[in-house]
């Protein structure tokens, strides 16, 4: 029987949002020159504001979180870690009088890996174990407690109650702020809280916010905010440019009209992975695999007989050019691309001493072919596999423990010690996994459904309890915000210790918060919920 008669579950994905508009990019190196030059001299201005000895706690504190609002931290990660240790060493938590100060250290503390206690929160409990009525008006206050609610662990019930009580809270008075920055900032949270958001997102907002702050904005921080975004972004439209190009030589999606093309939507995740200048090259190698997963995924997924994915299973498992005689025509060719591409890798690699990285990527790639493989089996057999089997092979399948452990290959400063500490599959990143999964099934279930695919996280929760689809679904979202507790938890362990990995897992979890927004598949679908922050991120400057 020939390819072309055999039926297949063929999914018709939509094209491209982006056609050659990255590839067309005219680069200015001008107008970079004048931005390096802009943020160089105004770098030093905010240096000598953070280091600046005279400057009180809550001014160092409120500085600090401006500071990484506005996305430009990562050029004083030195000072501002001395400045929160000087802090924390300090830190008298019976003398905070307030709500949003003490919100405002918690979340600022944990996200630097500085374990406080969620116990500096009970001074505003009353007799009955309720929140004071008083800090019912305290907008601010609430705002900054339902942030930090965010970084919450398990057994903390009080932070539970805090997230429910604050988010009813704000809800109940963002109409009455009338359309001033802080109401903007209500509206905001409510949709994507400050912890689970793409940092660089976050500081497009926030750079919107802080310019309408006339009497209380700092023109520096503002200034080199906007030079800063600027500059970053004439950057990452050249990677996508480089990337556009190798992506139109490659060809590949011409012969797997089956497959999404999202090149551009890969290149996001990656920028959201890490977006500072010094990762370039890890967003290159990062993109290129990501977008050789994506149609790996859509082989199997929407196209691939199971004999015929049997044949490219073994053919990944055996690592072998020699293996691409035993496949189909239409894998043939892509089967040698991968390959090629991980051997340019490792040629790289090699130079630089780190060859050893490239083990631990193709290790990871051939885990992640042999669980696409189970569920292909799982779907074409009618196989329902318990919900505890299904999350198992799932949280691989999800493809972030991959992404994170290739994610690391551009990444210059990291030794062996990372990739085995993360090839041992910490907490974090099987949190991350499952969240991932679980997500993504309830936002893709309708479209699963459509094409036959009866082996979903929700049928075989349904199929194990009894339960009905809406019983699932509340389930399963149950399950990834606990997920989220064991990222929180897992991050606070390990941050001085593992704290590039880490901030690395952490970053592709909050990607999923983002581009999976109100249970929309924002990679299948792009339009709603990824193409905005892609224009604003990569195509429209900040206006000065």
């Amino acid at each position: 029987m020939s390819t072309k008669d055999v039926l297949r579950p063929v999914t018709n994905f939509s094209s491209t949002l982006w056609g050659d508009q990255f590839l067309r990019y005219e680069f200015d190196p001008q107008i970079m020159k004048e931005y390096a030059n802009e943020v160089k001299m105004l770098k030093n201005t905010v240096r000598n504001q953070i280091t600046d000895q005279d400057m009180g706690m809550m001014d160092a504190m409120n500085l600090i979180d401006t500071l990484e609002r506005l996305g430009i931290a990562y050029h004083f990660e030195n000072e501002i870690s001395e400045k929160l240790r000087e802090i924390y060493d300090l830190l008298d938590t019976d003398k905070y009088c307030d709500l949003y100060t003490t919100a405002l250290h918690f979340r600022i503390l944990r996200q630097h890996g500085y374990h406080i206690s969620c116990d500096i929160f009970l001074k505003w409990l009353d007799g009955n174990g309720k929140f004071q009525e008083s800090i019912k008006n305290d907008i601010r206050g609430l705002l900054a407690l339902y942030e930090a609610t965010h970084l919450r662990i398990h057994g903390e019930s009080i932070l539970d109650y805090a997230h429910v009580y604050t988010r009813t809270g704000l809800k109940n008075v963002e109409q009455s702020l009338h359309q001033s920055p802080l109401e903007k900032q209500v509206e905001h949270a409510l949709v994507q809280a400050l912890h689970l958001g793409c940092p660089r997102i976050e500081a497009r907002f926030f750079i919107s916010i802080y310019e309408e702050e006339v009497e209380h904005r700092n023109e520096s921080l503002l200034n080199l905010a906007k030079f800063d975004y600027n500059l970053l972004q004439i950057l990452h439209k050249k990677e996508l440019q480089e990337l556009s190009r190798w992506w139109k030589e490659l060809n590949l999606i011409s012969k797997h009209k089956y497959a999404k093309d999202r090149l551009v939507e890969c290149y996001f995740w990656a920028a959201g992975v890490y977006y500072e200048p010094e990762y370039s090259r890890g967003r290159i190698m990062l993109t290129k695999l990501m977008i050789i997963i994506s149609i790996t995924d859509d082989t199997y997924d929407a196209y691939g007989t199971l004999e015929e994915l049997q044949a490219f299973t073994k053919a990944i498992e055996r690592w072998d050019i020699g293996e691409i005689v035993k496949l189909p025509n239409y894998m043939r060719e892509f089967y040698k691309t991968t390959l090629e591409l991980y051997q340019e890798f490792e040629d790289e690699l090699s130079s630089e001493g780190r060859s050893y990285a490239i083990k631990y990527a193709i290790d990871a790639h051939k885990e992640l072919v042999r669980n696409y493989y189970t569920e292909a089996k799982w779907f074409m057999q009618g196989i329902y596999p318990t919900f505890e089997d299904y999350l198992s092979n799932g949280h691989i399948t999800c493809t972030y423990f991959y992404h994170t452990m290739v994610s690391l290959l551009g990444m210059k400063s990291l030794t062996e010690k990372e990739f085995e500490y993360l090839h041992q599959k910490p907490k974090m990143i099987v949190a991350s996994g499952i969240n991932c999964r679980l997500i993504d099934d309830i936002t893709s279930y309708e479209v699963e459904k459509e094409r036959g695919q009866v082996v979903t996280g929700i049928d075989c929760f349904m199929k194990d309890n009894n339960a009905t689809k809406e019983e699932a679904v509340a389930k399963l979202h149950e399950i990834a915000e606990n997920a989220w507790k064991d990222i929180n938890e897992e991050f606070l362990k390990s941050y001085f210790h593992w704290k590039d990995v880490v901030k690395r897992i952490m970053n592709i979890s909050r990607i999923m918060d983002v581009a999976y927004k109100n249970d929309h598949d924002g990679y299948t679908k792009p339009e709603k919920n990824v193409k905005p922050h892609i224009i604003a991120l990569f195509v429209d400057p900040i206006k000065y």
